[in-house]
C-alpha cells in the first residue's frame, strides 16, 4: 500500500535539482554582489543585518522557507486555489492605490512597520496561476473569441493597477504573456508580436527622424509595395496592404502625443538620451553613463572581488539594485558577466525544456509564464545597465537587493519545479 509519505518521497525525488542549483548559483552571486556594491569599513562582516547586504541574506532565508514548504504542500493546492491568489493579489494592488507609498516616482509599495512589501512583484506571479489555471479548462479553445477576451483580461487588469500606480517597468513585464499565448495557439498571436515590434521601430525612428521625414519614407514604400502588388497582378492582396500602410501612418502620426503627453519628463528624457538625441551625463543619463564606465573597467577578468573604484565610491546610483549587474561587470569583468548571462540562460532553457516535458496544460502555461518574465526582467534590467534599454527600474532575479523581488521570484520557482516534480502521478 503507497502511502503519502512514500508518494511525497518519491515526488521530493524528482524534483529537478538542476534548476535549483542554478537558483542557489544567481542567489549566492547576487548576494555578494549587493555585500560588494554597499560594503562598509566599519561594517566589514557579510552578516551584519544593519547592512543591506545582512538583510538580504534574511530575505534570502525567508525565500529558502516557503520554497521549502511549497516543494512539500500538496502540487494541486496552487491550481485549486490560483483563482484565490489572483484575487487577493488584485486586491492588494488596489490597496496600493489607496495606502501606498511613493517611491522614487511610483506609489507601488505597502508599508508594514519596518517592512515594505511590493504587490507588484507577485501580481505577475498571480497572473502565471490564474491564466494557466483558466487555459486547462476542458471548454477553453483561444480560437474561441470569449476564451481570448478572458485571457486577455487576466493579464490586462493587473497590468492596469500597476501602471496607475505610475510603474511603467513592472507593467511591461506583462507583455511577456504574449509568448505564452503564441505557444498554446492563440490565433493572431504572431501577428501581435510582429505588430509590436513594428509599432516600436515605428517610434524609435519618428523620433530620430521627425514625423514629416516618415511620413515621406512609409508614402514611398507604400507607392512600391501598391506598384509591386499591381505588376505582379496580386489584387486581392492590395487592399490589406493600404490598411497596414494606413495603420503605420496612425503610429507615426500618434507617436507625438504618446510621447509627450503619456509618457512623464523623466522618461522622456531617458528615451531621449537612449537614443542619442540628448546628451546628459551629469542628469538623467548619469546613471547609465556611470554603469557603463563600471563595465567597461571591468576589462576580460575583471578588477576583482571588493576591488572596483567605481563601485567602492559609489558613482553609480542604485547599484545594489537595479544597477548590480554593473557590479559584476566591474569586479567580474567579462568572464563574471558571462558567467551570470549563461546562468540566465541555462535556466530559461532549462525551464522551457521543463515546461514541454508536463503532462498538464496547467504546468506547461506556468512554466512558460514564468519563462517570459524572467526573460524580459534579465533582458530589459542587463539591457539598461549597458545602455541598450531606457531606464525603468525593473530588479535581476534573485541578484538585485529587495524583499519582495526575491521572495517572489523564489516562490514562483518555487511553485514550478513542484509541479514538475509532481508531473508524473498527472494521467
Amino acid at each position: 500500500m503507497i502511502t503519502d509519505n512514500d508518494n511525497r518521497n518519491k515526488i521530493i525525488g524528482r524534483i529537478d535539482w538542476i534548476t535549483l542549483l542554478i537558483y542557489f548559483a544567481l542567489v549566492l552571486i547576487g548576494w555578494f554582489s549587493i555585500f560588494s556594491a554597499k560594503y562598509n569599513d566599519l561594517h566589514p562582516s557579510i552578516f551584519d543585518f544593519s547592512m543591506e547586504y545582512g538583510k538580504q541574506l534574511i530575505w534570502i532565508g525567508a525565500a529558502l522557507f516557503f520554497g521549502f514548504v511549497i516543494l512539500l504542500i500538496d502540487a494541486k493546492f496552487f491550481h485549486a486555489f490560483s483563482l484565490w491568489i489572483y484575487i487577493i493579489v488584485l486586491m492588494s494592488l488596489v490597496m496600493v492605490l489607496v495606502y501606498g507609498k511613493a517611491t522614487k516616482g511610483a506609489t507601488s509599495w505597502i508599508e508594514f512597520g519596518p517592512i515594505k512589501f511590493q504587490p507588484s512583484e507577485f501580481a505577475k506571479m498571480a497572473t502565471a496561476l490564474a491564466l494557466a489555471s483558466y487555459l486547462d479548462r476542458l471548454d477553453v479553445d483561444l480560437n474561441k473569441r470569449k476564451d481570448r477576451i478572458v485571457s486577455a483580461a487576466l493579464i490586462l487588469i493587473p497590468m492596469a493597477l500597476v501602471l496607475l500606480q505610475n510603474d511603467t517597468g513592472s507593467a511591461l513585464v506583462f507583455i511577456s504573456f504574449i509568448f505564452v499565448l503564441y505557444r498554446e495557439g492563440m490565433p493572431g498571436a504572431g501577428w501581435l508580436m510582429i505588430i509590436g515590434v513594428v509599432a516600436a521601430l515605428l517610434f524609435v525612428f519618428t523620433l530620430i527622424w521627425t514625423q514629416k521625414v516618415m511620413f515621406v519614407i512609409l508614402g514611398v514604400l507604400m507607392a512600391i509595395v501598391l506598384l509591386f502588388l499591381v505588376l505582379q497582378k496580386k489584387r486581392n492582396a492590395i487592399i490589406p496592404a493600404i490598411v497596414l500602410f494606413g495603420i503605420a501612418f496612425g503610429m507615426v502620426f500618434s507617436v507625438d502625443y504618446a510621447f509627450n503627453k503619456v509618457l512623464q519628463e523623466h522618461q522622456r528624457n531617458r528615451v531621449l538620451v537612449l537614443l542619442g538625441q540628448l546628451d546628459d551625463p551629469k542628469g538623467v543619463g548619469y546613471n547609465v553613463y556611470q554603469s557603463k564606465i563600471a563595465i567597461g573597467s571591468g576589462g576580460f577578468a575583471g578588477k576583482g572581488f571588493l576591488q572596483g573604484t567605481q563601485t567602492k565610491y559609489d558613482f553609480v546610483p542604485e547599484q545594489h539594485t537595479d544597477f548590480i549587474f554593473c557590479t559584476i561587470g566591474e569586479e567580474g569583468g567579462f568572464l563574471g558577466t558571462s558567467a551570470v548571462v549563461l546562468l540566465y540562460v541555462a535556466l530559461l532553457v532549462r525551464i522551457i525544456t521543463m515546461a514541454e516535458r508536463q503532462r498538464s496544460t496547467f504546468s506547461r502555461v506556468y512554466g512558460y509564464s514564468i519563462a517570459g518574465i524572467f526573460f524580459v526582467h534579465v533582458a530589459i534590467n542587463i539591457g539598461m545597465t549597458i545602455g541598450l534599454m531606457p531606464v525603468i527600474g525593473i530588479p535581476l532575479p534573485f541578484l538585485s537587493y529587495g524583499g519582495s523581488s526575491m521572495l517572489a521570484f523564489t516562490i514562483m520557482l518555487a511553485i514550478f519545479v513542484k509541479q514538475d516534480a509532481n508531473r508524473l502521478n498527472i494521467l
